[in-house]
């Protein structure tokens, strides 16, 4: 099964779209995951005529854009609707929401109800443009740090048009011995979308903190995750996150590159359909 491998945007930020395309199509990937959000490659404001101005850009390189990640989670939102509009125009299948918060014990079930509400809306609008809106797994103090939680905010929903965003990485930090497995598979039938990044616990001041590290030297079991993703039958873009923080951009691409040969040597291993 052949996966679309895209670069995420967000952590080539300095580069314009020509710089960008030149360095996403050497470093061997076929497309790009941009960020149209505030502070992103692309402004909300600013998206009409700067969304088709990257895609066409990106062509030139030889490179899709099936993608965007935006902070949306509500379609009332100044320029979200134009922002699904010119995305489809585009020729963008899937678009990233953004996050809601979870902090106190006890709210969860009232979040899941206001998410849920939102997430109405956002369906309504991603049918009307005939686009997917995805919702990430993030680990931390978010709605979606649990596959189990998202499971259930995706209940009823088409995932023709609101689906799944499931984060390698973190998965595996909230639930780094079966429970991220036991995650994808209910999880299943709904996931449009993954992302690619690795975790260590890494202890500092006294307190373990998850924190980003090159793929293959954390605690993903990638072999593992990708034979479950063939299980699923899962068929999407892969957009690999190279969030190494404090990192220059010379420094960002060079071990993305090494990242991208890793990833392809992992899924090509878990194939097992002979």
């Amino acid at each position: 099964m052949a996966w679309l491998w895209l670069m995420f945007s967000k952590h080539l930020q300095e580069l314009d779209f020509e710089q960008l395309g030149k360095v996403v199509s050497e470093m061997g990937f076929e497309g790009v995951d941009l960020t149209v959000r505030n502070g992103g490659h692309i402004e909300p404001s600013e998206a009409r005529t700067k969304l088709p101005f990257a895609a066409e850009t990106l062509q030139k390189f030889k490179l899709c854009l099936p993608m965007i990640t935006t902070n949306f989670v509500d379609a009332a939102e100044p320029f979200a609707e134009e922002v699904f509009a010119v995305a489809a125009d585009c020729g963008v299948k899937f678009i990233k929401l953004g996050y809601w918060r979870y902090r106190d014990f006890g709210s969860l079930k009232q979040l899941i109800e206001v998410a849920k509400r939102s997430l109405e809306g956002i369906a309504k609008m991603a049918e009307r443009y005939s686009v997917c809106a995805v919702v990430h797994t993030h680990s931390g103090n978010f709605l979606t740090a649990s596959p189990f939680v998202l499971a259930e905010l995706l209940e009823g929903f088409d995932p023709q048009f609101v689906a799944a965003y499931v984060d390698a990485g973190h998965i595996f930090v909230e639930g780094g011995l079966m429970g991220w497995q036991q995650g994808m598979e209910v999880l299943s039938g709904k996931i449009r979308v993954v992302a690619c990044k690795d975790y260590a616990w890494l202890k500092r001041d006294g307190k373990w903190d998850a924190k980003v590290v090159p793929i293959g030297e954390g605690i993903v079991r990638w072999r593992e995750f990708f034979s479950c993703l063939r299980k699923l039958g899962f068929d999407g873009p892969i957009s690999v996150h190279s969030e190494y923080e404090g990192w220059t951009t010379e420094q960002v691409i060079a071990q993305t590159r090494k990242d991208l040969t890793v990833l392809k040597r992992f899924a090509l291993v878990s194939d097992d359909s002979g």
